[in-house]
């Protein structure tokens, strides 16, 4: 069975005015159908420039220089998508709708002059114009509305966005001012769908909420509607960008028990969780991936990584967490993530890691299948699996 999404070797960097900043340095990650797959590390490790690069958001000055990102939509088939080689306009067509992404400011991510119906029924317009045309086409055969006298000539209409949303005709009615109208039902009717994922979120009066702007509205509520946008077109992949770090801890309890139900209810079939929070990663993913500047230090199961960690980064990112049951102080890792315009030769963990030798400070370690799935990049784990 085919991955859903897999990167391989993925090489992002920015070019800056203090030099080349060398973000991802062949990251390579495997999700599957299904899957919750947990990416941890520190603030600077890389974990947003690789969803972003996946997503081929990247802003300038960055550049992704090299790598495969594959889409397998269809788990059965042999055929998969080589998302770095599509044009921008087959990008756009899958963001948001097959690949949706929850970003981590939502300040920045929505519209202040737009209401909070318009942004999130945009969704449902770009992407769903189809469905929204049939579900009118089936109001008025309900008697629930009506086309009144231009009945003959709306209903061709709407029959042929259903058919196709891009036909050339609808352009045509874009462009004329009063023929332009033909779009409000649509808009109502993704307005409605608004209003219904946005209840979904426990957010009250949701009704109410769509009427108001952006600055209206707490940062937590801009959170949710943030992930409302993405949940919006049922996503095959949902990537959440530290998704619940502006929420309160009861908010976000709910939030991850909702993209839990949404996985059971196979409304979404896999997600990619960016977090510092070890407790999330150990509540709700399968798999998860630990970065350290740049790159991919281990990947594993999440019982086994939490178990039986084998890489020292990992091993003491663990450590640092605060354990009730534990007195004395809180272990720490020493020394500071390195500036990644010059980042240290070889391993780039060396100068802070306790067993660091010789091989370490010149050659950077690949990932070794240490069996189960259980992978790392550590010289001295690779030195006594083959003893």
């Amino acid at each position: 069975m085919k991955n859903l999404l897999e990167t391989k070797d993925l090489v992002t960097n920015f070019y800056t005015y203090e030099g080349v900043v060398k973000a991802l340095d062949k990251v390579s990650i495997e999700i599957k159908h299904g899957q919750t797959f947990g990416l941890v590390g520190e603030s600077g490790c890389g974990k947003s420039v690789t969803v972003r690069s996946i997503m081929r958001i990247i802003q300038q000055p960055g550049k992704i220089e090299s790598g495969e990102v594959l889409y397998c939509d269809d788990a059965e088939s042999d055929e998969c998508d080589e998302l770095l080689s599509k044009s921008e306009a087959w990008m756009r067509e899958l963001r948001g709708d097959r690949i949706s992404m929850i970003f981590q400011e939502p300040n920045a991510a929505l519209n202040p002059v737009l209401t909070i119906g318009e942004q999130v029924a945009e969704s449902y317009m770009f992407h769903r114009k189809r469905s929204i045309s049939k579900q009118v086409l089936k109001d008025v055969a309900e008697g629930k509305s009506s086309f009144g006298l231009f009945h003959p000539f709306l209903k061709w209409v709407y029959s042929t966005a259903a058919a196709n949303p891009n036909a050339r005709l609808l352009k045509v009615l874009d462009r004329i001012p009063l023929l332009k109208l033909w779009r409000r039902p649509l808009h109502r009717e993704a307005i409605r769908r608004s209003v219904k994922i946005i209840g979904k979120l426990g957010i009250s009066n949701p009704e109410e909420i769509v009427t108001r702007y952006p600055h209206n509205l707490s940062g937590g509520m801009k959170q949710r509607i943030v992930i409302a946008i993405a949940l919006a077109c049922n996503p095959t992949l949902l990537i959440a960008d530290e998704a619940t770090s502006n929420l309160d801890v009861t908010i976000q309890a709910q939030i991850l028990d909702l993209l839990g139900e949404l996985k059971r209810k196979k409304a979404i079939s896999s997600v990619l969780l960016i977090t510092h929070d070890l407790g999330v990663v150990a509540e709700t993913c399968d798999r998860v991936g630990v970065m350290y500047a740049g790159t991919l230090c281990e990947v594993a199961d999440v019982k086994d990584l939490f178990n039986s960690p084998q890489h020292p980064y990992t091993k003491a990112l663990l450590n640092s967490v605060p354990r009730f049951c534990v007195e004395g102080e809180l272990a720490t890792i020493e020394g500071s993530v390195p500036n990644l315009v010059t980042p240290p030769s070889g391993c780039r963990f060396h100068p802070r890691c306790k067993s660091a030798t010789e091989i370490c400070k010149t050659q950077k370690p690949e990932l070794v299948d240490l069996g189960n799935g259980h992978m790392a990049a550590c010289h001295n784990i690779q030195v006594k699996a083959e003893d």
